[in-house]
């Protein structure tokens, strides 16, 4: 297995992240759905100078993007947005795609529920077609009941890939499957065969290592299941905003190169733009904890 870490969680330019990741050790980078910013050819160049590869990216479901919108016009844009990072991971030489199918925050379905299957299916289908053709794989990612209503479990996951087509796989994320799952290595050992990607924070949401989950056993149950790809570090810090806060000086006061879309899940989800060296930790944690058991 590889290590590999998401450039999102930090408002920063992707070449300080890339800077600091590879100084540390990491391998493979996941980049955010938001392919408006890269130059794909600069990009390959600078991540190659720096021992870094691309593994795949992440789609950022915000706003109206939502492949199982009632609005045929909403899903067709969503459609060609999800397109439009299969494209950026073929050019930077990557290999996976992570879809979330719905709006991440969006809690009230558009229609009841053969519709919005009918729908999703329909549109990721339309994708599955032009990922096929771009030697791309893409893998469908549950995420918690408090972020979607509709895909939260892995067997969800499964029987949406089975439905869309025979090398559509799915993305575990062990935050995700923490809530969701009665048991999440039961959930993986589901998932043999169809496991495209793993993204790992700990059940806090804080670097691995930093809360209670068992990560020799997850990636005992990954290896049991011939799993030999990437972890892709994935951490998302609530930030502590009272007088208990372990981490005083963790909050970046003036974030660097933040979308008003980033800007938005961060403050969402409990966080904020996190300083340089809060971040640098988080990373670090996450490399110390996984890179001696892979």
């Amino acid at each position: 297995m590889e290590l590999g870490i998401h450039n999102w969680m930090r408002s920063e330019t992707i070449e300080t992240t890339i800077r600091r990741v590879s100084a540390l050790g990491y391998t493979r980078l996941e980049i955010a759905g938001t392919p408006e910013q890269y130059d794909t050819k600069s990009l390959r160049e600078l991540m190659k100078a720096h021992g870094l590869s691309c593994w795949g990216a992440v789609t950022l479901m915000l706003g109206d993007r939502n492949l199982l919108a009632r609005d045929e016009s909403q899903r067709a844009k969503s459609v060609q947005y999800v397109k439009d990072i299969i494209t950026m991971v073929k050019e930077l030489d990557g290999h996976i795609v992570a879809v979330v199918p719905c709006t991440v925050g969006k809690i009230v379905p558009d229609g009841r529920p053969d519709e919005e299957w009918n729908w999703a299916v329909g549109a990721l289908k339309e994708i599955y077609a032009y990922s096929e053709a771009s030697g791309i794989r893409i893998g469908i990612e549950p995420i918690n009941r408090f972020e979607t209503y509709f895909i939260n479990r892995a067997d969800q996951a499964l029987a949406l890939a089975e439905a869309v087509g025979p090398n559509c796989g799915v993305c575990l994320d062990t935050f995700h499957m923490n809530i969701e799952e009665a048991d999440m290595f039961e959930a993986i050992r589901r998932a043999k065969g169809k496991l495209v990607g793993f993204h790992v924070a700990d059940n806090n949401r804080m670097a691995p290592g930093m809360g209670h989950l068992n990560w020799q056993k997850i990636i005992d149950t990954l290896r049991e299941i011939n799993y030999d790809d990437v972890l892709s570090v994935e951490f998302c810090a609530s930030l502590d905003r009272t007088p208990a806060n372990p981490y005083p000086d963790s909050i970046d006061e003036n974030p660097e190169n933040l979308s008003a879309e980033q800007a938005k899940f961060l403050v969402d989800h409990g966080s904020a733009s996190v300083t340089e060296a809060f971040y640098t930790m988080l990373t670090t944690q996450s490399f110390n904890t996984l890179s001696k058991l892979i």
